[in-house]
């Protein structure tokens, strides 16, 4: 395939990725937990091990429950850095559920917030949040598992938007006395992701920009992933059309803000952008 039709054809790509990643379909409206084998492996994008018809893990769910069982996530953390090196922020836009689903929700008919230039710069200051949520929610149970031995999922327990609207909504639904058991952990994080929800019809990715730590990580293989947007500078000007009107605010192609779309490669006048897929 042309590489600019894997451009073209991202929408699909998609959401290919959210069934491949939920292919377990018998689970999908039984109120049971896929037992794949596969969960012991990852897949590259966010998406809950929890959900009734998941195959497999995200990378974030892998560690999170391999640190907690008092393990090492040496097979995982493997994995996360060959995701990166091979795509880095690609992957967000080509193989995450969550950041799709945002990006239907967006197109809900609203008033959109503006991307003035105080918003930008509001915004391009927030986006540095993720790497805070990283930090607390996956690199201190590292810490933990090094210094104790066991470490809580942070992230999956008390965050994650996908954990609570593809398996905890699904399963409380689903399962008769659960609904009954519901305590505060559930209800903050349907709140959480209530807010999320409401905030993506009016602003473009709000978990990916200011929340998601496994965006936070792709980001920083964003300069040296093989796949992806490659620009030639000899060609460049210098510009700044490509984003201009970019909805991930980032500071140039390939920075860690930019989840590499391809939405930029039409926005070139001077053909220094291509997509290497």
């Amino acid at each position: 395939m042309d590489n600019h039709k894997i451009i073209k054809h991202r929408k699909l790509i998609q959401i290919l990725s959210l069934f491949i990643y939920n292919a377990d379909v018998k689970n999908w409206f039984t109120g049971n937990i896929s037992r794949s084998p596969l969960k012991n492996v990852c897949v590259p994008g966010l998406n809950c091990y929890s959900c009734p018809g998941a195959i497999s893990s995200c990378p974030l769910g892998a560690i999170q429950n391999t640190l907690a069982s008092g393990k090492a996530p040496i097979l995982i953390t493997g994995l996360l850095l060959l995701f990166g090196t091979l795509f880095g922020r690609a992957i967000c836009a080509f193989l995450c559920p969550v950041g799709f689903i945002q990006e239907l929700i967006y197109k809900i008919p609203s008033k959109k917030i503006p991307k003035t230039k105080k918003i930008e710069t509001i915004s391009q200051k927030l986006q540095k949040t993720k790497y805070i949520f990283l930090i607390l929610t996956i690199t201190l149970p590292l810490l933990f598992y090094f210094i104790n031995g066991f470490a809580s999922p942070y992230f999956c327990q008390f965050i994650c938007p996908a954990g609570t609207v593809g398996a905890g909504w699904p399963l409380v639904l689903l399962q008769k006395g659960l609904s009954d058991s519901i305590g505060f952990l559930f209800k903050w994080k349907s709140v959480i992701a209530a807010v999320l929800i409401f905030w993506s019809v009016f602003s473009f990715r709000p978990f990916c920009k200011y929340i998601c730590p496994l965006g936070a990580i792709y980001s920083f293989f964003n300069k040296v992933a093989i796949f992806g947007i490659k620009v030639d500078y000899t060609k460049c000007t210098n510009c700044k059309k490509c984003t201009k009107d970019c909805k991930m605010n980032p500071k140039a192609v390939n920075s860690t803000e930019c989840i590499r779309c391809g939405q930029c490669i039409s926005q070139c006048d001077f053909a220094a952008l291509n997509s290497e897929f």
